[in-house]
């Protein structure tokens, strides 16, 4: 049995922290539940479709929306990326994404995805306290190396237990675990006077375009553009993940 869009539009009107969407070959909104419709600051379904990500969202994410969707169409699959997400009154949240290309006989003819905010951990788990420790190192650790041996030392267990149960419990990897620490730590940074190179290497990033890459990967836009997105004024309502993560 194949659910319609329609009918998984409905479903997903219920889930108040994912966002779904389905775009035709232009990249237009055909699809969309109430969770969108409300973090893009809107009130109907209708002011949503036909429309694209470059007339909804500021220009900076809007083109980084696009090359993402670009790329679905293409062929390219998004399975669990972690993006961040920036609220009105500028707190970042955070999200897993995954976009897929859509194809009838062989031929892609749209796109599907889901952004889920990310939950707290598990607390309840066996394992947590094991793997606090590595999560702490990685907290107090994120601007320097770190490797994922020695997180599997501190929690006492193999490499492949640790990501596997840092899944379970965190639902992201130990490497988008750090990752993470480092985004939130630059955007922190990025409120203050200061070079970017110099933002980017406290981070533990190994250069300028290393951070910039990820940064735009992460949060939709470059860290340049990120600041300037600070001194706005008013402040736009969405960013990367409030509304659909990429």
């Amino acid at each position: 049995m194949n659910l319609s869009a329609e009918t998984m539009e409905g479903l997903f009107d219920a889930l108040p922290d994912v966002v779904f969407f389905v775009k035709d070959p232009q990249a237009r909104y055909t699809h969309v539940n109430l969770t969108l419709v409300r973090r893009l600051g809107l009130k109907r379904r209708d002011q949503v479709i036909g429309h694209s990500v470059e007339s909804l969202f500021p220009p900076a994410l809007g083109r980084s929306f696009a090359e993402q969707d670009q790329h679905v169409l293409a062929g390219v699959r998004i399975d669990n990326q972690l993006e961040v997400h920036v609220f009105p009154n500028r707190a970042p949240g955070w999200c897993l994404t995954r976009k897929l290309p859509v194809e009838q006989r062989g031929r892609i003819v749209g796109l599907i995805g889901i952004s889920r905010d990310l939950g707290l951990p598990d607390m309840r788990h066996p394992v947590y306290a094991r793997l606090q420790r590595a999560n702490e190192h990685l907290q107090q650790h994120y601007g320097e190396k770190v490797r994922v041996q020695n997180l599997a030392d501190l929690s006492g267990m193999s490499v492949a237990q640790l990501e596997r149960h840092f899944r379970r419990v965190f639902q992201l990897t130990p490497q988008q675990v750090l990752a993470r620490y480092r985004i939130e730590a630059a955007m922190q940074l990025l409120r203050e006077p200061g070079s970017v190179a110099d933002i980017g290497m406290s981070c533990g990033f190994t250069d300028q375009s290393a951070f910039a890459r990820q940064f735009k990967a992460t949060v939709g836009m470059t860290p340049r553009d990120y600041r300037q997105l600070l001194l706005t004024s008013p402040p736009h309502a969405v960013s990367r993940g409030q509304a659909e993560a990429g």
